[in-house]
Protein backbone atom coordinates (compact mmCIF):
# COMPACT_ATOMS: atom_id res chain seq x y z
CA UNK A 1 0.00 0.00 0.00
CA UNK A 2 2.70 2.25 0.71
CA UNK A 3 4.27 1.92 -2.80
CA UNK A 4 1.36 3.88 -4.17
CA UNK A 5 2.12 6.83 -2.25
CA UNK A 6 4.40 8.73 -4.13
CA UNK A 7 3.23 7.92 -7.67
CA UNK A 8 -0.08 9.89 -6.44
CA UNK A 9 2.16 12.65 -5.00
CA UNK A 10 3.98 12.67 -8.49
CA UNK A 11 0.51 12.92 -10.17
CA UNK A 12 -0.65 15.92 -7.77
CA UNK A 13 2.48 17.50 -8.21
CA UNK A 14 3.03 17.08 -12.32
CA UNK A 15 -0.66 16.18 -13.83
CA UNK A 16 -2.67 18.66 -11.31
CA UNK A 17 0.24 20.84 -10.93
CA UNK A 18 -0.67 21.50 -6.75
CA UNK A 19 1.47 23.58 -4.92
CA UNK A 20 4.47 22.44 -2.62
CA UNK A 21 2.67 23.14 0.67
CA UNK A 22 -0.66 20.99 -0.47
CA UNK A 23 1.08 18.12 -1.42
CA UNK A 24 2.71 18.02 2.09
CA UNK A 25 -0.28 18.41 3.68
CA UNK A 26 -1.78 15.36 1.54
CA UNK A 27 1.19 13.53 2.22
CA UNK A 28 0.71 14.16 5.94
CA UNK A 29 -2.39 13.13 6.27
CA UNK A 30 -2.21 10.18 4.11
CA UNK A 31 1.20 8.91 6.15
CA UNK A 32 -1.67 9.26 9.76
CA UNK A 33 -4.09 7.31 8.27
CA UNK A 34 -2.35 4.30 6.33
CA UNK A 35 -0.63 2.65 9.18
CA UNK A 36 -4.42 2.48 11.07
CA UNK A 37 -5.35 0.64 7.85
CA UNK A 38 -2.78 -1.92 8.43
CA UNK A 39 -3.09 -2.13 11.74
CA UNK A 40 -6.44 -3.68 10.76
CA UNK A 41 -4.13 -6.29 8.78
CA UNK A 42 -4.95 -4.51 5.03
CA UNK A 43 -2.15 -5.56 2.96
CA UNK A 44 -3.81 -4.13 -0.29
CA UNK A 45 -5.53 -1.64 -1.52
CA UNK A 46 -8.16 -4.92 -3.18
CA UNK A 47 -8.66 -5.50 0.86
CA UNK A 48 -9.84 -2.19 2.00
CA UNK A 49 -13.29 -2.09 2.87
CA UNK A 50 -15.59 0.81 3.95
CA UNK A 51 -15.39 -0.91 7.50
CA UNK A 52 -11.67 -0.52 7.78
CA UNK A 53 -11.78 2.87 7.15
CA UNK A 54 -14.22 4.20 9.34
CA UNK A 55 -12.15 1.91 12.13
CA UNK A 56 -9.66 4.33 11.31
CA UNK A 57 -11.43 7.29 11.32
CA UNK A 58 -12.77 6.33 14.67
CA UNK A 59 -9.41 5.48 15.96
CA UNK A 60 -8.16 9.37 14.85
CA UNK A 61 -11.29 10.48 17.02
CA UNK A 62 -9.56 8.38 20.09
CA UNK A 63 -7.02 9.99 19.52
CA UNK A 64 -8.33 13.44 20.16
CA UNK A 65 -8.02 14.58 16.39
CA UNK A 66 -10.72 17.49 15.58
CA UNK A 67 -13.58 16.85 13.20
CA UNK A 68 -11.69 19.01 10.72
CA UNK A 69 -8.74 17.29 11.11
CA UNK A 70 -10.22 13.60 10.08
CA UNK A 71 -12.02 15.26 7.62
CA UNK A 72 -8.73 16.59 6.15
CA UNK A 73 -7.49 12.79 6.53
CA UNK A 74 -10.80 11.23 4.74
CA UNK A 75 -10.77 13.83 1.82
CA UNK A 76 -6.87 12.87 0.99
CA UNK A 77 -7.79 9.23 1.41
CA UNK A 78 -10.55 9.75 -1.40
CA UNK A 79 -8.42 11.37 -3.42
CA UNK A 80 -5.94 8.98 -3.57
CA UNK A 81 -8.05 6.13 -4.11
CA UNK A 82 -10.02 7.79 -7.03
CA UNK A 83 -6.41 8.02 -8.54
CA UNK A 84 -5.94 4.45 -8.06
CA UNK A 85 -9.37 3.47 -9.77
CA UNK A 86 -7.91 5.95 -12.37
CA UNK A 87 -5.17 4.07 -12.98
CA UNK A 88 -6.71 0.58 -12.82
CA UNK A 89 -5.48 -0.23 -9.78
CA UNK A 90 -8.25 -0.32 -7.82
CA UNK A 91 -11.90 -1.41 -9.23
CA UNK A 92 -14.36 -0.49 -6.16
CA UNK A 93 -14.61 2.43 -3.85
CA UNK A 94 -13.72 1.41 -0.16
CA UNK A 95 -14.49 5.14 0.58
CA UNK A 96 -18.06 4.48 -0.26
CA UNK A 97 -20.88 5.65 2.41
CA UNK A 98 -17.86 6.62 4.93
CA UNK A 99 -18.52 9.37 6.88
CA UNK A 100 -16.19 11.60 9.31
CA UNK A 101 -17.75 13.07 12.38
CA UNK A 102 -19.90 16.50 12.08
CA UNK A 103 -18.04 19.60 12.18
CA UNK A 104 -19.67 23.22 12.82
CA UNK A 105 -18.81 25.94 10.65
CA UNK A 106 -16.29 28.20 11.94
CA UNK A 107 -16.28 31.55 10.90
CA UNK A 108 -13.11 32.81 9.52
CA UNK A 109 -11.39 34.75 12.93
CA UNK A 110 -10.04 38.26 11.23
CA UNK A 111 -8.48 41.08 12.83
CA UNK A 112 -10.24 44.53 13.11
CA UNK A 113 -9.28 47.57 11.18
CA UNK A 114 -7.74 49.04 14.37
CA UNK A 115 -6.23 46.30 15.33
CA UNK A 116 -4.44 45.61 11.56
CA UNK A 117 -3.45 49.35 12.13
CA UNK A 118 -1.74 48.78 15.53
CA UNK A 119 -0.15 44.98 14.20
CA UNK A 120 1.43 47.28 11.23
CA UNK A 121 2.62 50.03 13.33
CA UNK A 122 6.68 48.88 12.62
CA UNK A 123 8.76 51.75 12.57
CA UNK A 124 11.88 49.90 12.55
CA UNK A 125 14.77 50.34 10.44
CA UNK A 126 16.19 46.92 10.87
CA UNK A 127 16.45 45.25 7.35
CA UNK A 128 14.44 42.50 9.34
CA UNK A 129 11.55 44.06 10.16
CA UNK A 130 11.20 46.01 6.94
CA UNK A 131 11.19 43.13 5.25
CA UNK A 132 8.65 41.67 7.16
CA UNK A 133 6.35 44.18 7.49
CA UNK A 134 6.57 44.63 3.96
CA UNK A 135 5.07 41.30 3.96
CA UNK A 136 2.05 41.59 6.34
CA UNK A 137 1.20 45.04 4.25
CA UNK A 138 1.11 42.85 0.85
CA UNK A 139 -0.98 40.37 2.96
CA UNK A 140 -3.56 42.82 4.20
CA UNK A 141 -3.59 44.84 1.32
CA UNK A 142 -3.72 42.15 -2.10
CA UNK A 143 -5.45 39.45 0.62
CA UNK A 144 -2.43 36.96 -0.41
CA UNK A 145 -2.41 33.11 0.46
CA UNK A 146 0.88 32.49 2.20
CA UNK A 147 1.31 30.24 -0.77
CA UNK A 148 1.31 32.93 -3.28
CA UNK A 149 3.39 35.52 -1.47
CA UNK A 150 6.27 32.96 -0.97
CA UNK A 151 6.00 32.36 -4.60
CA UNK A 152 6.19 35.54 -5.36
CA UNK A 153 9.12 36.56 -8.09
CA UNK A 154 10.83 40.03 -8.24
CA UNK A 155 8.94 40.17 -11.80
CA UNK A 156 5.87 39.63 -10.57
CA UNK A 157 5.52 43.16 -8.73
CA UNK A 158 5.14 46.58 -10.34
CA UNK A 159 5.32 49.23 -7.83
CA UNK A 160 4.90 51.92 -10.87
CA UNK A 161 1.28 50.59 -11.41
CA UNK A 162 0.89 49.23 -8.14
CA UNK A 163 0.05 45.41 -8.78
CA UNK A 164 1.06 42.34 -8.13
CA UNK A 165 0.62 38.97 -10.60
CA UNK A 166 -0.06 35.78 -8.14
CA UNK A 167 -0.06 32.06 -9.40
CA UNK A 168 -2.71 30.56 -6.75
CA UNK A 169 -4.83 27.37 -6.66
CA UNK A 170 -4.44 25.05 -9.49
CA UNK A 171 -1.74 27.48 -11.24
CA UNK A 172 -3.93 30.07 -12.41
CA UNK A 173 -2.65 33.31 -12.28
CA UNK A 174 -4.78 36.70 -11.43
CA UNK A 175 -3.25 40.19 -11.17
CA UNK A 176 -4.04 41.81 -8.16
CA UNK A 177 -4.09 46.04 -6.94
CA UNK A 178 -1.13 47.08 -4.65
CA UNK A 179 -1.96 49.81 -2.00
CA UNK A 180 0.20 52.94 -1.51
CA UNK A 181 0.89 51.97 1.92
CA UNK A 182 2.07 48.63 0.56
CA UNK A 183 4.10 49.96 -2.30
CA UNK A 184 5.70 52.62 0.12
CA UNK A 185 7.15 49.14 2.35
CA UNK A 186 8.10 47.19 -0.43
CA UNK A 187 9.94 50.02 -1.74
CA UNK A 188 11.92 50.33 1.00
CA UNK A 189 12.18 46.60 1.75
CA UNK A 190 13.47 46.39 -1.88
CA UNK A 191 16.03 49.18 -1.29
CA UNK A 192 17.48 47.08 1.56
CA UNK A 193 17.48 43.57 -0.40
CA UNK A 194 20.57 43.36 -1.22
CA UNK A 195 21.06 43.11 2.72
CA UNK A 196 20.09 39.54 2.69
CA UNK A 197 21.91 38.59 -0.47
CA UNK A 198 24.28 39.68 -3.49
CA UNK A 199 23.27 36.76 -5.57
CA UNK A 200 21.58 38.52 -8.90
CA UNK A 201 20.43 35.22 -9.63
CA UNK A 202 18.15 34.92 -6.66
CA UNK A 203 14.75 35.64 -8.33
CA UNK A 204 12.30 35.37 -5.09
CA UNK A 205 11.36 38.66 -4.11
CA UNK A 206 11.10 37.71 -0.43
CA UNK A 207 14.29 36.25 1.25
CA UNK A 208 15.51 35.07 4.25
CA UNK A 209 18.26 35.60 6.47
CA UNK A 210 20.20 33.01 4.19
CA UNK A 211 19.56 34.81 1.09
CA UNK A 212 16.89 32.21 -0.07
CA UNK A 213 13.57 32.43 -0.81
CA UNK A 214 11.54 32.32 2.75
CA UNK A 215 9.51 29.34 3.88
CA UNK A 216 6.18 29.22 4.17
CA UNK A 217 7.13 27.96 8.04
CA UNK A 218 9.52 31.12 8.80
CA UNK A 219 6.93 33.54 7.57
CA UNK A 220 4.70 32.42 9.82
CA UNK A 221 6.96 32.21 12.94
CA UNK A 222 7.72 36.22 12.18
CA UNK A 223 3.85 37.04 11.92
CA UNK A 224 3.60 35.14 15.10
CA UNK A 225 6.15 36.74 16.60
CA UNK A 226 5.01 40.01 15.39
CA UNK A 227 1.39 39.94 16.93
CA UNK A 228 2.91 39.31 20.41
CA UNK A 229 5.46 41.67 20.34
CA UNK A 230 2.60 44.11 19.41
CA UNK A 231 0.78 43.03 22.26
CA UNK A 232 -2.38 41.87 20.25
CA UNK A 233 -4.48 39.60 21.90
CA UNK A 234 -5.21 37.50 19.28
CA UNK A 235 -2.90 35.23 17.16
CA UNK A 236 -1.61 36.63 14.07
CA UNK A 237 -1.20 34.28 10.98
CA UNK A 238 -0.81 34.81 7.03
CA UNK A 239 -4.56 33.76 6.48
CA UNK A 240 -5.88 35.87 9.26
CA UNK A 241 -4.53 39.03 7.71
CA UNK A 242 -6.24 37.28 4.47
CA UNK A 243 -9.11 36.79 6.12
CA UNK A 244 -9.02 40.42 7.54
CA UNK A 245 -8.79 41.84 4.16
CA UNK A 246 -11.70 39.89 2.78
CA UNK A 247 -14.38 41.01 6.05
CA UNK A 248 -13.06 44.81 5.64
CA UNK A 249 -13.40 44.54 1.89
CA UNK A 250 -16.84 43.22 1.79
CA UNK A 251 -18.12 45.39 4.74
CA UNK A 252 -16.75 48.38 2.93
CA UNK A 253 -18.06 47.75 -0.51
CA UNK A 254 -20.55 45.22 -0.62
CA UNK A 255 -19.64 43.47 -3.51
CA UNK A 256 -19.13 39.84 -3.39
CA UNK A 257 -18.24 39.12 -6.80
CA UNK A 258 -15.32 41.10 -6.74
CA UNK A 259 -13.85 40.01 -3.41
CA UNK A 260 -14.71 36.67 -4.73
CA UNK A 261 -12.44 37.26 -7.69
CA UNK A 262 -9.55 39.20 -5.55
CA UNK A 263 -9.24 35.78 -3.23
CA UNK A 264 -9.13 33.78 -6.21
CA UNK A 265 -11.94 31.41 -4.92
CA UNK A 266 -12.99 29.43 -7.97
CA UNK A 267 -16.27 29.07 -6.29
CA UNK A 268 -19.15 31.32 -4.95
CA UNK A 269 -19.72 29.31 -2.17
CA UNK A 270 -16.45 29.48 -0.61
CA UNK A 271 -16.20 33.62 -0.34
CA UNK A 272 -20.53 33.74 0.99
CA UNK A 273 -18.71 32.44 4.30
CA UNK A 274 -17.64 36.06 4.88
CA UNK A 275 -21.15 37.18 4.15
CA UNK A 276 -21.93 35.86 7.90
CA UNK A 277 -19.44 38.28 9.31
CA UNK A 278 -20.76 41.17 7.54
CA UNK A 279 -24.19 39.77 8.59
CA UNK A 280 -22.92 39.88 12.06
CA UNK A 281 -21.40 43.10 12.11
CA UNK A 282 -24.55 44.45 10.48
CA UNK A 283 -26.99 43.22 13.40
CA UNK A 284 -24.35 44.34 15.95
CA UNK A 285 -24.91 47.88 14.21
CA UNK A 286 -28.80 47.16 14.34
CA UNK A 287 -28.60 46.14 18.22
CA UNK A 288 -27.25 49.12 19.30
CA UNK A 289 -29.48 51.30 16.94
CA UNK A 290 -32.87 50.51 16.40
CA UNK A 291 -34.60 51.90 18.91
CA UNK A 292 -37.15 48.67 19.47
CA UNK A 293 -33.55 46.68 19.86
CA UNK A 294 -32.87 49.41 22.32
CA UNK A 295 -36.13 48.61 24.43
CA UNK A 296 -35.70 44.97 24.65
CA UNK A 297 -32.32 45.04 25.65
CA UNK A 298 -32.88 47.72 28.10
CA UNK A 299 -36.38 45.20 29.76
Amino acid sequence: MDSSLAPFLDYLRYERQLSNHTINNYQRELLRLLPLLQQQEVQQWSELTPEHCQAALAKLHRQGLSPRSIALALSSLRQLIAHLQRTNQLQHDPCHGVRAPKQGRPLPKNLDADQVSHLLELTSNDPLAVRDRAMMELFYSSGLRLDELVGLDLNRLDLVAGQVKVLGKGNKERLLPVGKLACQWLQRYLQLRPNFTNATTETALFLSQQGRRISHRNVQARLSQWGQQQGLDARVHPHKLRHSFATHMLEASGDLRAVQELLGHADLSTTQIYTHLDFKHLATVYDQAHPRSKKRRNK
